[in-house]
């Protein structure tokens, strides 16, 4: 059938931009209301014109995936809060006089660099506003800051040889942050 063929090719330029299962749903809705409209006596073509356009082009329906996507909305929670972080870590590290702490210089440096890729990764995932696969950067960045966030303390914990306050407030601060964003990312058994 002509609407059929409509119907497949929208649904085709959807699977180009979203998740599978989303499309999934898509599809069932999309022929569902192709079905109803066909029931009330519009031909093939015609349902399928009036069933395309109840749902909206497939740019409208991307941008709103998009808005809602999990993975932005995780890094947009993780810009926000980084500096927080940050200013707690980057107090601790000047109260402990972590220069003198027996870390290599390059893994100091890897930890920097990997800080600014993690940033990077997130800032692309919580700007995009029509590429859905950008936002699974979004998760991307959340894991590797968790990441981050576990070698921290452990230096912590190993090389920092006395105490200092600030550390009080970057401690809870990580493992806060790293239970948030556990419970934010998607979990593989669900799909």
């Amino acid at each position: 059938m002509a609407g059929c063929h409509l119907i497949d090719d929208y649904l085709d330029e959807l699977a180009d931009r979203l998740p599978g299962d989303a499309v999934d749903e898509l599809a069932d809705g999309v022929y569902e209301t192709w079905r109803h409209h066909l029931e009330r006596g519009l031909d093939p073509a015609g349902a399928a014109h009036a069933a395309i356009a109840e749902f909206g082009a497939p740019a409208q329906i991307v941008d709103a995936f998009v808005a809602h996507a999990g993975g932005r909305r995780t890094a947009r929670l993780l810009l926000a809060s980084g500096p927080i972080v940050g200013v707690c870590w980057g107090s601790s590290l000047v109260a402990g006089r972590a220069w003198t702490w027996p870390v290599p210089a390059t893994m100091a440096v890897m930890l920097a660099g990997s800080l600014l890729a993690v940033v990077g990764c997130l800032a692309l995932a919580a700007t995009t506003r029509h590429g859905y696969r950008r936002t699974r950067l979004g998760h991307i960045g959340a894991a590797a800051l968790v990441v981050l966030d576990a070698v921290m303390l452990t230096i912590l914990v190993l090389a920092a040889p006395s105490w200092a306050w600030p550390m009080t407030l970057a401690v809870p601060a990580s493992l806060i942050r790293m239970t948030v964003t556990l419970r934010r990312m998607p979990n593989p058994r669900a799909s």
